[in-house]
């Protein structure tokens, strides 16, 4: 009888364990559920200028901007009445969870498109490139990467900034002390007070980290670069395939429109909005040529 009760109990928990694994395994259709609910879900992160929030609470940014436009776009290309955005906060680290979850549709911040990355999750068309570099209290006059040999350097747990510093201790036996966090203040916070040589980042957030603190000529970016020119794009679901097709003809369509060239100057040449800094970045001439002809592009 006990014997019968077991396997009974047994049975039902491998029922229900399957139902479970079948029902998150279910891929989902962003289209089908955009249309039935009239909202896209985007996240958004704390990286000005990319996306933040100002004084007001409002979720702003240079890739808030676009990703607006892009409902717009994907409004008119779906056919909607209306289309709203839910704005969801995202970490580094929790990025392409809520992504597979269905928190969000699509992360409208700053992720570098790297063949590691792509593995877990697909990329929109490219809205900037960047290089990686460090900061660094400039009283240390630490400029190169021998520089910072035997020293210890913080990352942000979830960013390919991890492998990418780890990579090239590896190949220039440099010893280096690798320290993650969970946030990029935290990581420029152990630089500020001289818990750690260096925080390797992505130079345009860098850049933008230096001008907001109480102390901007306390820091210098490294001289050498860690990395070569990187892509970034919008993160969406793997095999959310039908989804991406619209976010790229949407992005097409405003990359190469006069409204671009506007919409940069706005985030990058003037004063951003509730930080009270202008990083007077130009256009690079890579960026430029890719919003007049938009594509895929890789970093490997």
């Amino acid at each position: 009888m006990r014997r019968s009760l077991l396997l009974g109990w047994c049975s039902l928990l491998v029922m229900m364990s399957g139902g479970e694994v079948a029902q998150a395994e279910t891929p989902i259709d962003s289209l089908e559920r955009i249309e039935s609910t009239g909202v896209l879900r985007v996240g958004y992160g704390d990286t000005a200028p990319f996306s933040y929030l100002d004084d007001q609470g409002n979720v702003v940014g240079y890739s808030i901007d676009i990703c607006q436009r892009l409902a717009k776009q994907l409004q008119v290309q779906l056919g909607l009445p209306s289309l709203e955005i839910a704005y969801v906060y995202r970490t580094p680290s929790n990025r392409v969870q809520l992504l597979n979850s269905g928190d969000i549709d699509i992360e409208c911040n700053a992720s570098t498109n790297t063949q590691e990355r792509r593995q877990s999750a697909q990329f929109a068309l490219s809205h900037f490139f960047v290089s990686v570099h460090y900061v660094a209290l400039k009283e240390n006059g630490f400029t190169t990467l021998e520089d910072l040999a035997g020293r210890s350097v913080s990352v942000a747990r979830g960013t390919v900034n991890v492998s990418q510093i780890n990579q090239v201790n590896r190949e220039r036996q440099l010893n280096l002390s690798v320290v993650p966090v969970e946030t990029l203040q935290e990581a420029f916070d152990l630089v500020a007070d001289g818990r750690v040589a260096a925080f390797a980042m992505d130079d345009i957030l860098l850049s933008t980290m230096i001008a907001e603190s109480q102390h901007p000529d306390a820091y210098a970016l490294s001289e050498e670069a860690i990395t070569s020119t990187e892509p970034l794009g919008f993160l969406m679901r793997l095999g959310d395939d039908a989804f991406a097709t619209e976010v790229n003809k949407a992005l097409e369509h405003i990359y190469t429109s006069p409204e671009m060239p506007l919409l940069y100057e706005r985030w990058f040449q003037q004063p951003i909005p509730g930080k009270d800094i202008t990083l007077n970045v130009p256009m690079s001439t890579v960026l430029a040529e890719h919003f007049s002809a938009p594509r895929d592009m890789t970093v490997d």
